[in-house]
């Protein structure tokens, strides 16, 4: 009788986490400048808070401000409408998400309406702490980086998250067909 011997490694991936607390947030928006000058084509060229992917949200009877990141794409619109009460007043689930769908323009580009992401600023040559993190005077934002034990995720690229998009708002048809418009006019 054989036994195989049967190792399994555990490879370390690298977690990068913006914490946010929000009893320090003064509500200034340096985080969204300068997000969206990093981000923008070319870099620094100019300054769109509209095309951040962190947005600074107030509520103004208590004078709270709560920065948020924006996260994973949903290309569904959410099926629970929660509303939470905070202070005696309520809010809708909305005004806390960090996804880009379909029901809000908030974290989508404006000028493509294609889904923005937190992406902590990588960048070749990678920034010791994303933007909003390094122009956060108030210290509001820190950047913690550690590792896991876990799988690596294969995350799409930024050209593959486009192109979903485009096909879940146009079809695929419609963008095959102007492709293929683009690639005769070459």
């Amino acid at each position: 009788m054989t036994t195989e011997n049967k190792t399994t490694e555990n490879k370390k991936k690298k977690i990068k986490v913006i914490k946010i607390d929000v009893d320090k947030c003064n509500g200034c928006r340096a985080c969204e400048v300068a997000c969206s000058m990093f981000h923008a084509t070319p870099q620094y060229s100019s300054n769109d808070p509209a095309k951040s992917r962190i947005k600074v949200i107030h509520e103004p009877l208590k004078d709270i401000f709560v920065p948020v990141l924006a996260g994973d794409i949903s290309t569904a619109e959410c099926s629970s409408r929660n509303k939470y009460v905070i202070d005696g007043k309520e809010h809708d689930e909305c005004a806390f998400c960090r996804s880009s769908c379909p029901s809000r323009d908030l974290f989508k580009e404006p000028d493509s309406g294609l889904p923005l992401k937190c992406d902590t600023c990588e960048d070749d040559p990678t920034l010791e702490e994303p933007m909003c993190v390094q122009w956060c005077l108030s210290d509001a934002l820190t950047y913690e980086e550690r590792e896991e034990e876990g799988e690596e995720e294969e995350k799409p690229d930024k050209m593959e998250i486009g192109l979903e998009s485009l096909v879940d708002q146009y079809g695929l048809e419609k963008i095959a067909g102007a492709v293929a418009r683009m690639a005769q006019a070459d």
